[in-house]
């Protein structure tokens, strides 16, 4: 007789408890391996609204791929106009892809570099549209830019049809400036005399300030009417200041030339498109960020070139040579500096063509930016973090305030934060490095440093704005609701 096979033994019953437990492990174990969706499935470009202005656009449906074309000219016309008054390119694709949705449009690609917006229409079983815009000028607007960040608001609830819209966004480019011209170069130069206060400087100082940077914008504007590019409009303005400063510290007026050239200069360094450079790098747009940070550079090389012939030729012209290492105790006591620092950012929000309903709240951001810098210094930071925090204060209030008020948060914050930028290292690192060959080192140090400022109030700009954006997100909604209430 063969062997007995063993017998197997019957599993016991697993408890009803122990059976949901082992299942619910499988179910968090699958979750975790595959996610909640497949990791190659495609993002709808309408996600990219989110934390925008324009999120949650109401689309139509069905009866607009006959007039596509119409609407795809006229998503373009409003990036061009966008781009020419100096929006980002974030704000630019999240009003291409608002105004497309809501008027019907779904297969919709948006590619934006430094200087051309392309848009690609590619419905299914149709054939495909792509369109090219090239952006050759720019001009400062910031009121255009809110009238047209007011429109894409209007068209993304839903509020505006596409002739209406088209027929809006054509006024506005045709808009008169809010302010005329002799408007924007008295302050232009105001803001060189209040900036100077700022500093340390006296009444005479600002005053020194004020004419120099009056010669400068006419000059300028001179230049511009015959058609110089921007670079050598901005090494003869950097020339002149410095020139005006040195002669007239030799001349026994007395004054701290240094700090009449940082008034004169400050308004020249390309603040807007670094934090608009800044913010492209920071929301996946490298070519757009590259493009600009590279049209911010040759902006500083301008400054650094007409800085250097300045100070040769007064070196040459026998101008005693200053000391670039003084500091400078305050003219003023604290409270007049932030009311001179109330109006030069309100001088600034005035030479950028900002709203006039808009320059009271850009200066009193500014206010505050400056309080929270001398806090920030107070608390022992250190005057390289401190512009940085600053900066994220401006960057959080200017887009609460702007939002609220009908505008981006570029139309705010950039005039509120230039008073952070170091103006007064630039300007002894330049001369350290053009008059003394042993101290190239030095200025080469300092003027990385002031780079490193600079990157860093742009940056802390950016983050206070994504900061910002909790506390924003009913401001779309309740617009929208007033808005469909008037209907």
């Amino acid at each position: 007789m063969g062997e007995e096979e063993p017998r197997t033994q019957p599993m016991p019953p697993i408890p009803p408890a122990q059976a949901r437990a082992n299942a619910a492990a499988v179910r968090m174990l699958r979750r975790l391996i595959t996610g909640d969706s497949p990791p190659t499935a495609p993002l709808s470009i309408v996600d990219r609204l989110a934390g925008s202005p324009y999120a949650n656009p109401r689309i139509q449906v069905g009866g607009v791929d006959e007039s596509a074309r119409r609407t795809l000219d006229f998503a373009l016309l409003l990036a061009e106009t966008m781009f020419r008054y100096g929006a980002g390119a974030l704000e630019v694709e999240a009003s291409m892809i608002a105004v497309t949705a809501a008027l019907g449009l779904q297969h919709i690609e948006v590619d934006i570099t430094n200087q051309s917006v392309a848009i690609n229409y590619a419905p299914r079983d149709q054939t495909p549209i792509q369109l090219l815009r090239v952006v050759r000028s720019w001009t400062s607007n910031y009121a255009g830019l809110a009238l047209v960040h007011q429109l894409v608001s209007e068209i993304a609830a839903g509020g505006v049809a596409r002739d209406e819209a088209t027929r809006r966004l054509q006024a506005i480019t045709k808009r008169t400036k809010p302010f005329p011209k002799w408007a924007v170069t008295a302050a232009y130069s105001l803001f060189a005399a209040l900036f100077v206060g700022v500093l340390g400087g006296g009444l005479t100082a600002s005053l020194i300030a004020f004419l120099s940077n009056l010669g400068v914008s006419l000059v300028g504007r001179a230049m511009a009417r015959w058609r110089f590019p921007d670079f050598f409009s901005t090494l003869a303005s950097a020339f002149l200041v410095t020139l005006i400063a040195l002669l007239v510290f030799w001349a026994q007026v007395p004054i701290a030339p240094a700090i009449v050239v940082v008034g004169g200069i400050l308004l020249l360094l390309p603040t807007a498109r670094l934090v608009s450079a800044t913010q492209d790098a920071i929301n996946g747009f490298p070519v757009t960020a590259a493009g600009r940070y590279l049209s911010a550079f040759l902006t500083f090389a301008a400054l650094v070139a007409g800085i250097a012939v300045a100070s040769l030729a007064a070196e040459l012209l026998g101008v005693t040579r200053i000391d670039v290492t003084q500091t400078f105790p305050a003219a003023y006591p604290y409270w007049v500096q932030v009311l001179l620092i109330g109006g030069a950012v309100a001088a600034i929000a005035i030479t950028e063509q900002t709203s006039r309903r808009l320059v009271i709240p850009t200066a009193l951001v500014g206010i505050v930016g400056y309080l929270a810098l001398t806090g920030a210094q107070l608390l022992g930071v250190g005057d390289r973090i401190s512009p940085a925090v600053s900066a994220v204060v401006i960057g959080f209030l200017a887009r609460i305030v702007a939002l609220r008020m009908g505008a981006p948060q570029l139309v705010v914050a950039v005039p509120a934060a230039l008073i952070l930028l170091p103006g007064l290292t630039i300007f002894r690192s330049m001369y350290v490095a053009t008059l003394d060959a042993a101290q190239l080192s030095a200025g080469a140090g300092g003027m990385l440093t002031a780079m490193a400022i600079i990157l860093g109030a742009a940056a802390g700009i950016v983050l206070g704005d994504n900061l910002g954006r909790p506390f924003t997100r009913s401001v779309a909604s309740v617009e929208r609701r007033r808005r469909w209430m008037r209907r």
